[in-house]
């Protein structure tokens, strides 16, 4: 599969350069030249499917051109050897939890896909591979561990200083190894800038092969297609239209279920949810996108004032706010409204939604009172013990909480990053 520029002053590339580069040389993001579709037999075999087989036929769309069908089959069952359960919380809404593998958080499906790729090429180049992401949560955690040892390849996460819960924190902190977490004096928006920057900087271009695995990566991004497509499967015997609610920030997470509904997948409608970081939802209803310092909230992950991908969801649709909105809803929330969702619905159902996911219960509920008889979705991101000392945490993170915390303190300007990494 070949990949363009969104900036289209860039050449067209092949997967391998995609991976390594992150951001193309004019600082545009990569999009496929176009849509691979998935047949009308796929989807007649696909709700018997399990996820794993499912994502092993999406994801040969995508990579088939570049691994071999064996050793793509290996990275797929590798990577994704856990369960992503549909579970009904109320007639006709269901909670996708994402949350089953080793970080508890979404993030876990992809960048352990994207792990297994960077590894399969890496190995190929010999080269010693620099993996630079910014996380607003969970991004770093999920990465760190998937990429943890991995030879040739070190990983460099920077995260806000003081807006990440103690488990994200240690998360991010403790996984040693070729692992190291800059602690940045700033908010999320200030780390994704210095990430950009370090990409485009011809000096550490010279001097590292630099590579990025949060979503501005298409490499990371083309695998969260795969859930929204065992979503659908699932629910193919319900002969209804499905809407599917995604909580949003960087918002790649919902670029791939645009990306999932061009390939054949019946999604009817999206809702992007997000919390007071509005961008998108605003650019919904009035056309006009306007980037703003990134507010911070209880659904950390999604405080994200400039989302990168919202270059990509132009692209989809043709820069045509008129048909975006044919697909996409927006919608924002308070805290308070988030609270109050995540209080009344355990008491009433006995589910327990993280912050993340309830912006997007919040979302779907809102959107289905004019789509009473479709069926509905929302996106559970991460592990509600992330969030709250009164749920009992999962043994898999029970270990983080024990790590000493080793970060590195760092200014928000570029020169700051630079000398970090040069030195």
């Amino acid at each position: 599969m070949n990949f363009y520029s969104t900036n289209k002053k860039s050449l067209i590339v092949g997967l391998k350069e995609v991976l390594f580069n992150g951001i193309a040389p004019d600082g545009g993001l990569y999009m496929p030249t176009e849509i691979p579709k998935l047949s009308n037999d796929f989807f007649d075999r696909a709700d018997s499917m399990s996820f794993q087989k499912i994502a092993l036929e999406v994801g040969k769309k995508f990579f088939l051109d570049d691994v071999e069908n064996h050793l793509l089959e290996k990275m797929i069952n590798d990577a994704l050897n856990f369960e992503i359960p549909l579970v009904e919380i109320e007639k006709d809404i269901y909670a996708l939890e994402l949350f089953h593998g080793p970080t508890c958080a979404f993030k876990d499906v992809a960048a352990r896909v994207m792990a297994q790729l960077f590894g399969y090429f890496a190995q190929q180049s010999k080269k010693q591979i620099t993996i630079l992401v910014a996380t607003s949560g969970d991004t770093g955690s999920a990465v760190a561990h998937s990429f943890l040892n991995v030879k040739n390849i070190r990983v460099i996460i920077l995260y806000q200083s003081g807006k990440v819960s103690e488990i994200q924190e240690k998360q991010l902190t403790g996984m040693g190894g070729n692992v190291t977490a800059l602690e940045v004096k700033g908010t999320f928006d200030d780390c994704q800038k210095l990430v950009k920057q370090a990409f485009l900087d011809d000096e550490i271009k010279q001097n590292l092969t630099l590579a990025s695995a949060n979503s501005i990566n298409i490499g990371r991004l083309l695998p969260q297609t795969f859930y929204y497509v065992y979503l659908c499967a699932q629910l193919r015997k319900k002969n209804k239209q499905v809407v599917v609610s995604v909580p949003s920030g960087n918002f790649g997470n919902l670029t791939a279920g645009l990306i999932a509904k061009r390939m054949g997948a019946q999604i009817e409608h999206f809702v992007a949810a997000t919390n007071q970081n509005d961008t998108v939802p605003i650019y919904l209803k009035t056309g006009k996108f306007i980037p703003k310092p990134s507010i911070a909230t209880i659904s950390n992950a999604m405080d994200v004032g400039n989302p990168s991908n919202f270059a990509r969801m132009l692209e989809l649709y043709n820069h045509n706010v008129e048909q975006m909105r044919k697909d996409v809803f927006g919608i924002s929330f308070t805290d308070e409204q988030t609270k109050n969702a995540i209080k009344t619905t355990f008491e009433t159902t006995g589910y327990t939604m993280d912050p993340h996911g309830a912006v997007a219960y919040l979302g779907l509920k809102y959107f289905k009172k004019n789509s009473p008889d479709s069926v509905g979705v929302f996106i559970e991101t991460a592990h509600p013990a992330k969030f709250s000392n009164s749920i009992p945490i999962p043994e898999r993170l029970k270990d983080y909480l024990d790590r000493e915390k080793k970060s590195v303190l760092l200014g928000n300007s570029f020169s700051d990053l630079k000398k970090f990494l040069l030195d």
